[in-house]
C-alpha cells in the first residue's frame, strides 16, 4: 500500500510538472479563478520556495532523509502499523521524492527555462544544469485575499497584502497535508517515537557512565 500511495504521489507530481515546463514560459500565469493560478516558477529550496543554504548540501539532506523515511516505513509495515499512519509517512516520503527527483534531473534533461519560450528535452546530460543541481518546479497559486494594509499600520500601511502568498507544487501539498494529519490524528506513535528516541539516548548514557566507572576501578 504504501509503494503503491508513493508511485501514485510521485507519478501525478511528474506529469504536472513536466506539462508546466514544457508548455508555460517562466512566470507565465493562467487564471483559473481569481483565487486561483498557475503560475509557472522555479526554485532551488525547499517546499513552497524556501531556500536554505547549499543546494548541493540540500540535495544531499533530502536524499538521505528519504532513505531514512523509507526505512522507518518499512520497518512500521513489518509491525502492522495502522494503515492511516502509514498513508500520513508516505505521503511526506512521496512529495519529498517529487521534488528531489526535480533537482536530480531536470537540469540533464531540459535546457533552461525562459520568460521568452517554453522549455524542451534535450539529450540527457546537456542540460543547463549538473546532477542535483537542477531547479524544482512549483505551480500553484492562491490569493485567496488581496488587499492593501490600512495606513495606519507600523512599517507596512498602505502596502499591498496577499494571503497565502507562497507558490508550491503537488510534492509540497503531499507533505503539508501527511504533517497536518499526523499531528491531528497521530501524536500517540509520535509520542512513542519520541519516548523511544529517549530511552535509547538514556539506556546509551547509563551504558557509557558504566563503562567509565569500571575503567576508573580498574585504574585504581
Amino acid at each position: 500500500m504504501a509503494a503503491l500511495i508513493v508511485l501514485s504521489i510521485l507519478i501525478i507530481d511528474q506529469i504536472i510538472k513536466i506539462w508546466v515546463k514544457t508548455h508555460m514560459t517562466l512566470h507565465e500565469q493562467i487564471e483559473i479563478f481569481s483565487w486561483f493560478k498557475i503560475v509557472f516558477i522555479e526554485n532551488n529550496g525547499m517546499a513552497y520556495g524556501m531556500e536554505i543554504g547549499s543546494k548541493l548540501v540540500l540535495s544531499i539532506f533530502r536524499i538521505v532523509a528519504i532513505g531514512l523515511l523509507g526505512w522507518y516505513i518499512a520497518m512500521q509495515a513489518k509491525k502492522h502499523a495502522r494503515w492511516g499512519y502509514m498513508i500520513c509517512l508516505s505521503m511526506i516520503m512521496a512529495g519529498a521524492a517529487g521534488n528531489i527527483f526535480d533537482s536530480m534531473f531536470y537540469g540533464l534533461i531540459f535546457n533552461a527555462s525562459s520568460e521568452y519560450y517554453a522549455s524542451y528535452f534535450v539529450p540527457f546530460g546537456t542540460g543547463y544544469a549538473p546532477f542535483l543541481m537542477g531547479k524544482v518546479v512549483d505551480m500553484f497559486y492562491f490569493p485567496l485575499i488581496v488587499t492593501t494594509w490600512p495606513d495606519w499600520v507600523p512599517f507596512v500601511g498602505g502596502q499591498p497584502y496577499v494571503f497565502f502568498s507562497p507558490i508550491f507544487n503537488f510534492a509540497d501539498s503531499a507533505i503539508s497535508v501527511g504533517v497536518v494529519l499526523l499531528l491531528l490524528f497521530y501524536r500517540r506513535e509520535i509520542g512513542e517515537l519520541s519516548l523511544k528516541k529517549e530511552t535509547n539516548e538514556s539506556l546509551n548514557k547509563e551504558t557509557e557512565e558504566s563503562l567509565n566507572k569500571e575503567s576508573e576501578a580498574n585504574e585504581a
